[in-house]
């Protein structure tokens, strides 16, 4: 990790799919017990299997391609969605007509992953019959392995249109038009080679909840992220048993203070100007909605930061901005002009370096902003269950990893978790294919139009 992130590399690969069914064998083998071990999740349910066991029936029948399109508020969505290929699916199809197996799916995903995860995750992505993808650039050559899969792969596709986890399992991200525009694509190349497979997307909905409210636990990662802060710890008395009631004003207090130190360190050392706290204060009595009024100003000014070193222009939402900059920082650091990095003169590497080390030095701006792009002030108040407070207080620990420059992905485990995921109605990109041919404008609005559509069905899965 540290000699990607802080030394001048040759331009980063592409990593092609190459399955291997041994691979995927081997890994459906282990899955649950590595989830036993690894994770938190003690259960993993799901309704509307018979949707899915059908899908898989008529794709295997060739009357069908699908892309699956799934929630991502959790780095363990890939392992929820592998057990429900391995394990729930064949359970639930039918023994007369049972399915060709394996069942699974090509994976679309982030080619940054491998990179803080390590080159070994690229392996196995790749055996698994994984295609990857550079976001906040038109990776053509990613697209097209994507694009060749969803027409003509031995499996249907699989891909986050959230782009990244957000940490909040009742919040979803603004969607990516990634996902309806590989779809129509695929529509098209069927259309184009005389195929009568119809295409679809399907919602997948993947929603984290405590066996037991672990809010002990919770009150534990408070009191350590107060002492981080530099807030008198306040354990409370004995005889008080952690909740909402008692933990809520504790968290905003720490959030206030987090975010005083984060305006101080932005105003005096960035010269960026932010609102006043106490003007916004007096105009805004809520204190939630005075937070998240600053939180707001404090992430657009973050953002500028890394966009002004790049220079990008500020176009599109928080999600959008991030992606930006974090292709601009790859492109700093994975250098065309390297790929023969042993012709270079030992000036020439060191000066790409130092670009390298600046370049990740932006990015971690753009890495804290990232954190907080779904964060509202009213998630908790709008619903006090254990599970949106223990999300927003991991997003806090998460800020404060980040800050003392520590790896901010392996998350605290709270407590035993049970996942539940839902099989959402499918939407037919097939119906939709003939308006979006029509011109460029009608394959632009048909192409939102699906992405609204998809957003407000991953909603309902909620």
């Amino acid at each position: 990790m540290a000699d990607v992130i802080y030394q001048a590399q040759a331009p980063l690969e592409f990593i092609p799919p190459a399955f291997n069914p041994w691979v995927l064998r081997v890994v459906h083998l282990l899955l649950p017990s590595w989830i036993s071990w690894q994770t938190a999740i003690t259960q993993i349910e799901a309704d509307n299997v018979e949707v899915l066991v059908d899908l898989y029936r008529q794709f295997q029948e060739g009357k069908i391609r699908f892309m699956l399109a799934f929630r991502h508020p959790n780095t363990d969505d890939p392992f929820c969605l592998s057990y429900l290929f391995s394990q729930l699916v064949p359970k639930v199809a039918p023994q007369g007509t049972p399915l060709q197996l394996p069942i699974h799916a090509h994976f679309i995903y982030d080619r940054g992953i491998p990179l803080w995860a390590g080159s070994h995750v690229g392996w196995i992505a790749s055996r698994l019959g994984g295609t990857p993808i550079q976001r906040g650039k038109a990776d053509w050559t990613g697209l097209r392995s994507a694009r060749d899969l969803f027409a003509n792969g031995k499996f249907p596709m699989a891909a986050a249109p959230e782009g990244a986890t957000n940490g909040l399992s009742e919040i979803i991200s603004p969607l990516e038009p990634g996902i309806a525009q590989l779809s129509f694509w695929c529509a098209e190349d069927l259309h184009k080679a005389g195929r009568a497979e119809q295409v679809l997307i399907v919602p997948v909905g993947i929603k984290y909840s405590y066996v037991d409210a672990p809010w002990e636990a919770i009150a534990q990662l408070l009191s350590e992220l107060e002492a981080a802060s530099g807030l008198s710890v306040n354990p409370g008395e004995p005889t008080n048993i952690a909740s909402v009631e008692s933990l809520y004003p504790r968290l905003l207090t720490l959030a206030e203070h987090l975010l005083a130190l984060m305006e101080q360190f932005y105003t005096r050392f960035y010269h960026q100007k932010l609102p006043d706290a106490k003007i916004v204060s007096g105009e805004i009595q809520d204190r939630n909605e005075a937070l998240s009024h600053r939180l707001q100003a404090l992430l657009n000014a973050a953002l500028l930061i890394s966009e002004q070193y790049f220079d990008l222009q500020p176009r599109g939402n928080l999600n959008d901005r991030c992606r930006r900059v974090e292709q601009a920082g790859w492109n700093y650091i994975f250098r065309e002009e390297f790929k023969d990095i042993k012709a270079l003169s030992f000036i020439e590497r060191a000066l790409g370096d130092r670009i390298a080390e600046e370049a990740n030095a932006q990015m971690w701006h753009m890495r804290l902003v990232e954190s907080f792009v779904a964060v509202s002030g009213n998630y908790i108040r709008e619903k006090p269950t254990v599970e949106r407070f223990a999300e927003t207080t991991l997003i806090l620990w998460q800020m404060i990893t980040r800050i003392k420059g520590n790896r901010a992905f392996q998350r605290p485990q709270l407590g035993e978790q049970q996942v539940k995921i839902t099989v959402g109605k499918p939407i037919s990109i097939s119906e939709r294919y003939p308006a979006y041919k029509e011109n460029r404008l009608s394959a632009k609005q048909a192409v939102a139009e699906v992405t609204n559509d998809l957003q407000q069905a991953l909603k309902a899965l909620i």
